[in-house]
């Protein structure tokens, strides 16, 4: 069995699963797919751990804290999106990381092919600054095992809890939780350079929720006095697109937090002022959220 290893202050020790998913009550779902930090020890990275972490989502999983308190589904990664992106579909893979053919299907569409060239498909081959993540090829076998290890379960948890909620309520809002560089990287997949704004909220171009409840969230945090930005420089990837079905009720939303607002982004500490700020707005939404049937 393969050892899993979690950083904790800086060092390594034995960890928790690599998915977890604690049951809510109400139609709403969080997950958050790119805050982990279990670093396993078959990653076999040529990086060092410092320069790897600047890829995750840092401190969103403590950002939502409160979700399962006001009976939100919630679902998060404890792996690394550099070591495998939970929010990529299992076919937007680059073939030049492997060592041998892949069996199985890879995406042709054009758009998606361009963030996998850039290098960042399902399994990472450049950081945002453009270095190699690695100095070797991957095995076909060991990537199949980081998908049936961390995608799927991810993916059948989201899926679980949305079907879950929808059963109950007979519709569902799911948002999808990242945050975002103040500054996009050099070798950014949009954009290179683009000082973001405070939120970024994407629904696809209203294909993955009903684009008034996009609204909704985009003016409610304006009125808390942030800058909103609605489907750009990010519409939503892989976990609104398959989850988001609004002709169903089911509601997919993207929500990007710039990272200034909460942490330094040189040491990844939290800066509590604006933590508890945040916090205490993202709560508020959650619960204007808890008020709203988007069917009505």
């Amino acid at each position: 069995m393969q050892t899993v290893l979690q950083l904790i202050h800086g060092q390594y020790a034995p960890a928790q699963p690599m998915v977890t998913r604690v049951p809510g009550r109400t139609a709403l779902v969080l997950d958050s797919p790119h805050s982990g930090t279990v670093y396993p020890e078959d990653f076999g990275a040529a990086l060092p751990l410092p320069v790897l972490r600047r890829a995750e989502d840092t401190h969103v999983e403590k950002l939502y804290g409160f979700a399962s308190e006001l009976g939100a589904g919630w679902v998060e990664a404890h792996f690394p999106r550099i070591y495998l992106d939970a929010n990529r579909d299992t076919t937007e893979l680059d073939d030049t990381l492997l060592d041998a053919p892949w069996p199985g299907p890879i995406t042709t569409d054009p758009v998606v092919l361009q963030k996998v060239r850039l290098g960042k498909g399902l399994i990472w081959k450049f950081t945002d600054e453009g270095a190699s993540i690695y100095d070797r090829l991957l095995s076909v076998a060991e990537v199949q095992a980081r998908i049936e290890r961390c995608w799927r379960p991810y993916h059948a948890a989201v899926a679980a809890e949305i079907d879950a909620a929808h059963a109950r309520h007979g519709y569902s809002i799911h948002v999808n939780c990242h945050s975002m560089p103040a500054v996009a990287a050099s070798h950014a997949t949009l954009h290179p350079g683009l000082h973001h704004a405070d939120f970024v909220v994407g629904d696809r171009d209203g294909s993955t929720a009903d684009p008034a409840l996009s609204r909704r969230i985009c003016d409610f945090l304006r009125a808390r006095g942030y800058s909103v930005d609605y489907n750009h420089p990010y519409k939503g990837v892989e976990l609104v697109r398959r989850y988001g079905h609004p002709a169903q009720h089911r509601h997919s939303i993207q929500v990007e937090i710039n990272r200034k607002l909460y942490m330094d982004e040189q040491t990844l500490a939290i800066e509590p002022r604006g933590f508890e700020r945040l916090q205490r707005d993202l709560r508020d939404l959650a619960g204007l959220l808890l008020a709203v049937d988007p069917r009505r």
